[in-house]
């Protein structure tokens, strides 16, 4: 199973992946893509620690080449936190040279559901604003949408949450 949890920010995406991890299959693991470059994201990151606290899961930090991770055991739940950092991660391996993070994104979403009974994949949705940006901030709204896109098409579920409440927009509600 993949399910696919989208939205703007802080709309309720992380907690509601969460919820449905620990509904799920054990082992639980909590991939995080979030490069703590900050204090904002050192934050961040801790109050995600907190929230996942006592809830079972084990974390695995991983910012890039999750198309290569080995989950500890096969089965089990893992949720993805989330495509944004990942594909941001990606594109800048290099980042005096920027490039596209759509195949190894993509391949990583596939390779955890490979070892995996149930998949939470956490995305932002980025691309309704229009807002004028860089080109380099438009490649990577592009990136992003169609690694969503292709992750949508492979996903049995997809929710878009909104004020914190769960919107189906493919499969069956939970």
């Amino acid at each position: 199973m993949l399910i696919l949890l989208t939205g703007g920010s802080a709309c309720g995406k992380s907690s509601y992946g969460e919820k449905l991890a620990v509904q799920g299959p054990k082992p639980l693991y909590y991939i995080a893509a979030m490069q703590p470059y900050d204090d904002e994201c050192l934050k961040k990151i801790a109050r995600h620690r907190e929230l996942r606290r006592d809830k079972g899961f084990e974390t695995i930090e991983r910012y890039t080449s999750v198309d290569t991770l080995q989950l500890p055991q096969k089965g089990g739940t893992a949720l993805l936190e989330c495509l944004c950092n990942l594909t941001a991660n990606e594109m800048y391996i290099q980042p005096e040279k920027p490039m596209d993070p759509v195949e190894r994104v993509v391949a990583g979403v596939e390779n955890l559901r490979q070892q995996t009974d149930t998949l939470i994949v956490i995305t932002n949705d980025v691309g309704s604003d229009n807002e004028a940006y860089s080109e380099e901030t438009r490649a990577y709204i592009r990136y992003l949408g169609e690694i969503n896109a292709q992750v949508a098409a492979m996903a049995d579920r997809v929710y878009e949450l909104v004020a914190g409440i769960p919107l189906c927009l493919k499969g069956e509600t939970v």
